[in-house]
């Protein structure tokens, strides 16, 4: 007998919230239509409607599943088809009743499409979370849509669970192949002791076992899971999933094939989700398709099914998604994209005209910079010529039109322009306007950008060391250390030892986490890998299609953190064809005055992932200024045809030295040894590399100066090197040219120490290697750390190393103001307690006397005024709050002080001038007083006074000044005047 026609099946979904209490009703519908006579009706039959947090089962039977971690954006319309994305967010949890333990005889039919290949359960029927071959593990029977295990590699695994004694009990069915293009339904049948599993109603795979259901039906009221493993450790299901049904009964094959969603009806849904996934892909930069200006990505496939392109104006969008910017008007394009089985999906574009304005319109410039600005010189839209001109080229530099690209290393972008000279610490910031001007198709525009350019931030002697890390792949969130003080080996957990941050938000995992000190040094740079293994990321996925992002954080105190973008999500650096961005660094390149980040990648032929050859890992490198901007595409660094990954640099004199880990399981040519860590030196930081010779001249690449580093001193693989200068007074820098080499030995506790000298490193060549040297030895355990995994070491000054082992904000630093008086020159000197800059200003005060003077290099001077006998300084602080007031003690102002008085009188009608003077000095003086009627001289005492007159001759004199001079017995000097005043007699 043939099998029945199935009516086509449910295809809506239902809104959170408005059918709430349809969603417990038993009644709110009736048994489907959709099954014929010998197809027996469900026990429960989830088509991925829903109402709040409930999976209803339309079968009538009432059994709705509860959701947790799904939110109504989990759900998706393909076609008029409820599709549930679990994206390892969340599962359903199964009502008992949909299978019973009466008997072995159930059917389970679950339609699914996913290209994650882990350890994963599509459904279960069992409960109790636990380990492999534990009581605490459930017994259960299960189907993983796509496996990573080795003989199940990206096939179907199924099973049944029932322990026994010392024994795990499971018994799996054997590989049958992996999922069909789109959508695949996976029908398991137990009947007596067989177990046979069904892809699209076709038997790939059979067992026989001796197992009873009625060891694996829970006793409580959860009977299974969707999207949940009983495994611990293994990650939640990635899939999409669109139908579900479970009998308490054993179909038959033509049972199998009459009750799965039609090929049609599952094309239409693959269909669907095709289009909802691909729109936001094929966008690439662009806001949307109404006006396309950027190229567009045409994947070669999407949810494992392949894709052919084509469009209807090869001329203005190519068939790989190539934009054309030379058209003057909108144009309208269609892409079609047709699978491999289905009907063609279309997609309307507008190609937008070519504009410069849209290319000014896209600039972003930071109203406030302490870096240099990426004053880039060609538009991110259309394309434009950009030159920019700036209000005070000796504030922030113009493009250079004479700027030639250099022979080797990657070529400044931005042309000369940006470079930006900052105030000093004291001076304020400066405003400048910077101009674009934009030019294409020969029409020019322009737009102005006001930056305000901040003054230097305070500096500081470096105190102590910092670090960042993370801990095992089980703990993948940046953690904290701080030394003691300025000794290298004296680390301990900071934050009381939890971790700093944890991501929320790309794969929610964070690794190899590397702190860069800003170029000027008033702030660091944070950054991370992107990737989760504890998530249940394998490695192989990991390294296909990994994070494109970087996860970047600035700070001024170690404490607080703050992404670079603003934004709860890491930036793409990488490009699309590329497999995964591990271990990003950074370094500041002299010559291109700008910071170089380098990670490692796989590169693929496209953006589809689909070669399989010349996968080695290598090294890319883009530049940055603000770490929020990048260059695109990633420069190839380091290429030489084996795996290398994990560069960091430090530049010592005239040549930038790179540690690199050899990531081949053995040599690599030159490499003598995998999994070790290699040296080499260039003068050019960006130069590339195309091999790995000791004879390379380093003006044009790297030149190899050592290998297998560490593993013969170690016993153990490393990698994630990291270089580190050790400050002035650390008792481990007794040549005062000292450095700590570390090595992650990842297989063994983490980082290792090696103590060596910057000359050390320089000098290493083929015939006299650094790592065979007596010098080098791998430092005894101890003073790093606890469990520290590929991570950072920075110096820090003493504020930031406070502030860290306190886990609060910088606080400000006590000061002592110092004052000198030299005859009546007052100079105040202020000192920062940890040695540090100050600025600000000092006020000098004497009597009713004071003024405020600002310091300059942490000095200020004035000259007291007569009469002032005794001076004293405050220092005032500073807007930035860094250092704390402080006051001198009072000092006596040294020096001749003669005060002076004129009056008039009269005599005989005529007007005499009398002056009074009084010698207020320690010391005689001889003092004369000149008038416009005649000058004296007089001999004054310590503490005497006396008065002089002088004859106007005059009835009626103006008002005028005596100038008061004055020469004491130690050889100083005194000069004032008075005034005198108007008068008449007679």
């Amino acid at each position: 007998m043939s099998a029945p026609t199935r009516p086509p099946r449910r295809r809506r979904m239902l809104a959170a919230g408005v059918i709430g209490s349809l969603a417990a009703s038993v009644c709110a519908f009736a048994p489907s239509a959709a099954f014929a006579a010998d197809v027996p009706a469900p026990a429960a039959h989830y088509d991925m409607s829903h109402s709040g947090q409930a999976l209803i089962d339309v079968s009538g039977n009432g059994r709705n599943a509860a959701l947790t971690g799904f939110t109504d954006a989990s759900f998706v319309d393909a076609s008029g088809d409820a599709v549930l994305r679990f994206k390892k967010d969340g599962y359903a949890s199964l009502p008992q009743g949909l299978v019973t333990g009466a008997d072995n005889d159930f059917t389970v039919e679950y339609t699914v499409a996913t290209q994650t290949a882990t350890n994963q359960f599509g459904w279960v029927i069992g409960d109790g979370v636990g380990a492999w071959n534990t009581t605490q593990l459930g017994n259960h029977v299960f189907v993983n849509p796509r496996s990573a295990e080795g003989s199940y590699a990206n096939q179907v695994l199924s099973g049944i669970r029932v322990k026994s004694g010392s024994s795990n009990g499971e018994v799996r069915l054997p590989a049958g192949g992996g999922l069909n293009p789109g959508f695949t339904t996976l029908t398991m049948v137990g009947s007596g002791s067989t177990l046979t599993l069904y892809r699209d109603g076709q038997v790939i795979s059979t067992a026989t076992h001796a197992y009873n259901l009625s060891s694996i039906v829970p006793t409580g009221s959860t009977l299974g899971y969707l999207g949940r493993s009983l495994y611990t450790g293994d990650a939640l299901l990635q899939a999409d999933v669109t139908d579900v049904k479970f009998w308490d009964t054993s179909l038959t094959a033509a049972q199998v094939a009459a009750s799965m969603p039609t090929s049609g009806q599952k094309a239409a849904t693959t269909q669907g989700l095709l289009r909802s996934d691909l729109l936001p892909i094929i966008v690439g930069a662009n806001s949307s398709l109404d006006a396309v200006r950027s190229n567009l990505v045409l994947p070669a496939s999407s949810n494992g099914v392949a894709l052919t392109w084509s469009s209807s104006a090869p001329s203005v969008i190519s068939n790989t998604g190539v934009v054309s910017r030379s058209v003057t008007s909108d144009t309208a394009v269609t892409l079609t994209a047709t699978p491999a089985q289905g009907s063609p999906i279309t997609f309307s574009v507008t190609v937008a005209a070519a504009s410069a304005s849209a290319d000014l319109d896209a600039l972003s410039i930071a109203p406030r910079t302490t870096e240099n600005l990426p004053l880039v010189t060609k538009g991110a839209v259309d394309g434009s010529t950009i030159t920019w001109t700036s209000s005070d080229a000796a504030l922030v530099t113009p493009t250079d039109p004479a700027y030639a690209a250099p022979a080797v290393g990657m070529a400044d972008p931005y042309r000369g322009g940006g470079l930006v000279e900052r105030p000093a610490y004291g001076a304020g910031d400066r405003e400048v306007t910077l101009t674009a001007h934009a030019t294409l198709n020969g029409t020019t525009v322009q737009r102005e950008f006001a930056v305000t350019v901040a003054e230097h931030g305070r500096t500081a002697p470096d105190a102590g060391y910092a670090s960042a890390y993370f801990k095992s792949d089980s703990d993948e969130k940046i953690y904290q250390a701080a030394t003691s003080g300025n000794d290298f080996f004296t680390f301990s957990p900071v934050n009381g030892g939890n971790p700093v941050i944890a991501s929320t938000a790309d794969t929610k995992g964070l690794r190899d986490p590397y702190i860069l000190r800003s170029h000027d040094g008033d702030k660091y740079y944070m950054i991370a890998t992107d990737l989760c293994i504890g998530c249940g990321t394998g490695w192989g996925p990991a390294q296909s299609q990994g994070s494109l992002k970087v996860e970047v954080w600035e700070s001024t105190d170690l404490v607080h953190w703050d992404r670079t973008n603003g934004e709860n999500t890491g930036i793409t650096i990488n490009q699309p064809e590329a497999g995964m961005t591990w271990a990003p660094e950074a370094y500041w390149d002299d010559d291109l005055q700008s910071y170089v980040v380098f990670f490692a990648s796989r590169l693929y032929s496209d953006a589809s992932h689909t070669n399989t050859d010349k996968l080695y890992a290598r090294m890319f490198a883009v530049l940055t200024r603000d770490f929020q901007t990048f260059t695109s595409p990633p420069a190839s660094w380091q290429d030489t045809g084996y795996a290398r990954i994990d560069s960091t640099v430090t530049k010592i004199g005239d040549y930038y030295y790179r540690f690199t880990k050899n990531e081949e399981s053995g040599a690599a040519g030159t490499l003598e040894a995998g999994k070790d860590i290699f040296l080499e030196r260039s003068k050019v930081l960006t130069a590339p590399t195309t091999s790995s010779s000791w004879s390379a001249d380093p003006t044009q690449t790297w030149q190899l100066t050592d290998t297998r580093m560490t593993s013969l001193e170690t016993g153990q693989a490393g990698e994630g090197p990291e270089i580190i200068k050790l400050n002035e007074g650390d008792p481990n820098n007794a040549s005062g040219d000292g450095y700590v080499f570390l090595v992650d030995n990842y297989g063994a506790g983490g980082y290792r120490a090696f103590v060596t000298t910057g000359d050390e490193i320089a000098s290493s060549s083929q015939s006299n290697r650094l790592s065979q040297r007596s010098t080098w030895n791998v430092r005894p355990q101890g003073g790093l750390p606890a469990s520290p995994r590929h991570g950072a070491f920075v110096s820090v000054p003493q504020t930031v190393l406070t502030a860290m082992h306190d886990w609060t904000s910088i606080a400000a630093v006590s000061s002592s103001t110092a004052l000198t008086v030299n005859g009546r020159q007052a100079t105040a000197s202020v000192t920062a307690a940890d040695g540090g800059d100050v600025a600000g200003a000092v006020t000098f005060a004497g009597g009713s006397w004071s003024t405020t003077v600002a310091l300059s290099d942490g000095t200020a001077t004035v000259t007291v005024p007569a009469g002032v006998t005794s001076v004293t300084a405050t220092y005032d602080g500073y807007r930035d709050g860094l250092v704390s007031t402080s006051a001198s003690a009072a000092a006596p102002v040294d020096g001749l002080t003669i005060t002076a008085n004129a009056t008039l009188r009269c005599v005989a009608g005529k007007a005499q001038v009398v002056v009074a003077v009084h010698n207020a000095s320690a010391v005689r003086a001889d003092v004369t007083v000149a008038t416009p009627y005649g000058s004296k001289t007089v001999s004054l005492a310590a503490g005497a006074s006396t008065s002089a007159s002088f004859a106007s001759r005059l009835a009626t004199v103006p008002a005028g000044t005596v100038a008061v001079t004055a020469t004491g017995a130690d050889g100083q000097t005194y000069g004032a005047t008075t005034p005198t005043p108007a008068g008449a007699c007679g």
